[in-house]
C-alpha cells in the first residue's frame, strides 16, 4: 500500500520520464526501468481492457480504479505531463545552445544504464548474449536512419503517436527520436508549446492505440522470456548511444517552421577532430549523468527492499 510520500516519489519518477522523452535520443522507458516501475507500468497498462470496462459498469468507479491501478497512473502521468509542458521550451533551447553539453549528460546517463539494466538478467548465456547483440544492432540501425519530412495531415499525426509511444516505453529506443525519423517531432513539440488542441488530441489518440496494443506484447515477453527480454532491452541501450554521441558533424541542414536553419543529417566525429573547449565540461556532465543514474537506481532498490 503506497503512502502519500510514495506517490510524490512516483510523480518525480514521472517527471524524470517526461524530461527524458522530450529529448530526441533518450527514452522515458529507461527511467522507468532503472527506477523499478517498468514492469508495474506494463502490467497496469494491460489492465486497461474489456474486463476493466465491465467492472466499471457493473461494480462502479472505485473497483474500476483499483483494478487499473488508477493512483499509479494518476501520479505517474501527472509527473510526465508537468515535465513535458514545463521543460519543452527549456530543453529545446538547451539543445540549440549547448548541444555537446546536453548530449554528454544524457550519454553518461544511458551508458551507465546498460550495466544497471543488464544486472536484471538472472543468468547470462549464449541466448541472452545473442539477444543483447540483436538489440544493439537493431537500435544502431534505427538511430542511423536519416530523418524524413512528413505530411502534417491528421492521419499521419495519429500514426506518429501510435509508433512513437511504442518506442517511448522501450528502454534505449527514444520516442522523440522516432518522431524525428518520421518528421513529426517539430510538429508535435510546437503543438505542445502553442497548445494546439486538435494536434495534441490526434497525437494522444494515436499514443493510446499504440500503447494498449504494444504493452500486451511486452507483458507476454516478460512473462515467458524475461531474461531474453531484458537482455534485448540492454542491447537497445547500447545501440542507442550512436544517436546521443555528443560530437557530430552536420552533413545537411533544413529550415524549420520558424525560418531557422537547423541540422538535418549529422555524423559522429571524434571529440579531438576539431578544437573542443567544452571537452572537460562534457566529460564532467557525462560523469554526472552516470552518477545520477546510480543514485536513482539505489533509491529504487531501497524502496523495493523496504
Amino acid at each position: 500500500m503506497r503512502t502519500i510520500k510514495d506517490y510524490l516519489i512516483l510523480m518525480l519518477k514521472g517527471m524524470a520520464m517526461g524530461a527524458a522523452d522530450v529529448v530526441p535520443g533518450v527514452s522515458g522507458g529507461t527511467i522507468a526501468f532503472i527506477t523499478n516501475i517498468y514492469e508495474e507500468l506494463i502490467d497496469s497498462i494491460n489492465r486497461l481492457n474489456g474486463k476493466a470496462i465491465t467492472i466499471l459498469f457493473k461494480e462502479g468507479v472505485k473497483p474500476f480504479w483499483q483494478h487499473i491501478n488508477g493512483n499509479f497512473f494518476l501520479f505517474l502521468l501527472a509527473g510526465i505531463g508537468i515535465s513535458i509542458v514545463s521543460l519543452a521550451k527549456l530543453i529545446t533551447h538547451l539543445l540549440a545552445t549547448y548541444p555537446v553539453l546536453v548530449w554528454s549528460f544524457f550519454f553518461g546517463l544511458v551508458f551507465a544504464s546498460i550495466f544497471f539494466v543488464g544486472k536484471q538478467v538472472s543468468k547470462w548465456n549464449i541466448s541472452t548474449a545473442l539477444s543483447f547483440v540483436a538489440g544493439a544492432v537493431i537500435a544502431y540501425v534505427v538511430t542511423d536512419l536519416p530523418p524524413m519530412h512528413s505530411p502534417e495531415s491528421s492521419w499521419f499525426i495519429f500514426l506518429s503517436g501510435a509508433i512513437a509511444i511504442c518506442a517511448m516505453i522501450l528502454p534505449g529506443i527514444s520516442g522523440s527520436f522516432i518522431l524525428l525519423l518520421l518528421g513529426s517531432y517539430e510538429t508535435v513539440l510546437n503543438a505542445i508549446k502553442n497548445i494546439e488542441i486538435k494536434t495534441i488530441l490526434l497525437f494522444a489518440a494515436g499514443c493510446v492505440v499504440g500503447l494498449l496494443s504494444f504493452s500486451r506484447l511486452l507483458k507476454w515477453m516478460f512473462a515467458h522470456f524475461h531474461n531474453l527480454s531484458v537482455a534485448l532491452l540492454s542491447g537497445f541501450l547500447l545501440g542507442s548511444l550512436n544517436k546521443i554521441w555528443p560530437w557530430k558533424e552536420t552533413i545537411s541542414t533544413r529550415v524549420n517552421s520558424h525560418g531557422e536553419v537547423v541540422p538535418f543529417i549529422q555524423k559522429n566525429i571524434s571529440p579531438f577532430a576539431t578544437e573542443n573547449p567544452q571537452l572537460a565540461a562534457a566529460i564532467a556532465l557525462a560523469v554526472t549523468g552516470a552518477l545520477l543514474l546510480f543514485l536513482l537506481e539505489k533509491a529504487g532498490n531501497l524502496k523495493k527492499n523496504n
